[in-house]
């Protein structure tokens, strides 16, 4: 076991570990699957995106826990959900041309899996349609609701109920309730989030209202990332698609320090170089954390008061009052700004248990846009 006074993120066998090497705290990861339990209530409201890990490994970890239902974003990070046999997948993402068609095939192949789609538009609904039908299968079909993102998504009124009227009537879908993803809400207290969710909640709710007294069924409301995530809970009609949560990212935690969760991953780099005095050159370029959003990549947790001087491809120039301390080779712990891009740069991620030795690693599984389909 580590010692009592070596911070948490410390890795006792750091020196067999190439840099930089993505890290996942094994441990925190299921105390953060936890507390999002805790807060939904159980598991039964929880559908986690995928997006954020890619990962199989991380998968088995949440259904272990009682979690059923997912959420994600590519065909391939479906393929793997159908791989781990998960019971309920959807894929929140509009489907078009080749893509379409993959995703038939995919719910052909995967028979154990109950997948489902997004549509916002006629025409999104009658391509499904026509991949569903040609690939012999029916799918459940959501309506992908704008709720003030403005990414994708149709407003809710008149043009709204008549897509969904489509879902229940074109061949190979089924209506597949209400998606409503509000990316938007990034206000920094929980009172004010709570105020924006509300009124996103209180949107789909009347739009459910309205197609229910058309005699559509409205099988389930899909709400929320993470910082709206325990705005949503008190609504138990409403399934929690959170994702970065259980990882927890520097951007999240900087941002809504009302959120409990834990980073449970960290980029681990080496000093390669002191380029002047209270400076470091560290092996973690943009090649090694996620360069977005604008700003820090990322929190170095073992450099107070950090400062970028230089961010380049496989270099990160860093000042700090420690930077004089770290001889070449000492390792440089970061908590990344935005974990979701940071994991697709990684084939593979090291597993550090309570014992902080790493002796497995974990393959991103869906990194790739295809796994087989």
């Amino acid at each position: 076991m580590p010692d009592s006074h070596d911070p948490w993120y410390i890795v006792r066998n750091a020196a067999s570990l190439a840099t930089p090497a993505l890290l996942v705290y094994s441990d925190r990861l299921d105390g953060n699957i936890r507390l999002a339990m805790e807060i939904a209530g159980g598991a039964a409201r929880l559908r986690p995106h995928v997006k954020t890990h890619k990962s199989a490994a991380i998968v088995d970890h949440m259904r272990a826990a009682g979690i059923t239902r997912f959420k994600c974003a590519t065909i391939a990070e479906a393929e793997m959900l159908g791989r781990c046999e998960a019971p309920d997948v959807m894929l929140a993402f509009p489907l078009v041309g080749e893509n379409a068609r993959r995703f038939g095939r995919l719910c052909r192949a995967y028979p154990r899996t109950r997948f489902s789609a997004i549509a916002d538009s006629a025409e999104g609904a009658r391509e499904l349609s026509a991949a569903f039908v040609a690939a012999g299968v029916r799918v459940p079909v959501a309506l992908d609701v704008d709720v003030g993102m403005h990414r994708t998504g149709i407003a809710a009124g008149e043009a709204a109920v008549a897509v969904y009227r489509l879902l229940a009537t074109l061949p190979g879908l089924m209506p597949g309730g209400l998606h409503c993803y509000d990316g938007h809400n990034h206000a920094p207290s929980l009172e004010a989030r709570t105020a924006i969710a509300a009124g996103c909640h209180e949107t789909a709710l009347s739009l459910k209202g309205t197609l229910n007294g058309l005699g559509l069924e409205v099988p389930l409301i899909v709400m929320g990332g993470s910082p709206g995530f325990p705005c949503y809970a008190p609504f138990s009609d409403v399934e929690l698609s959170a994702g970065t949560c259980y990882l927890q990212d520097w951007g999240n935690q900087r941002a809504f320090p009302d959120l409990a969760f834990q980073p449970a991953a960290v980029v681990m780099s080496r000093v390669v170089s002191r380029p002047g005095p209270g400076r470091v050159t560290i092996d973690c370029g943009s090649k090694g954390i996620a360069s977005d959003p604008p700003g820090e990549r990322g929190l170095p947790l073992n450099l107070r008061d950090a400062r970028t001087i230089l961010h380049s491809e496989e270099h990160w120039v860093i000042e700090s009052p420690d930077a004089d301390n770290l001889p070449i080779g000492s390792e440089v712990y970061i908590v990344p700004t935005h974990i979701c891009p940071t994991f697709a740069l990684y084939a593979a991620v090291g597993v550090v248990p309570s014992s902080g030795i790493v002796r497995e690693s974990w393959p991103v599984t869906a990194r790739d846009r295809s796994i087989g389909i």
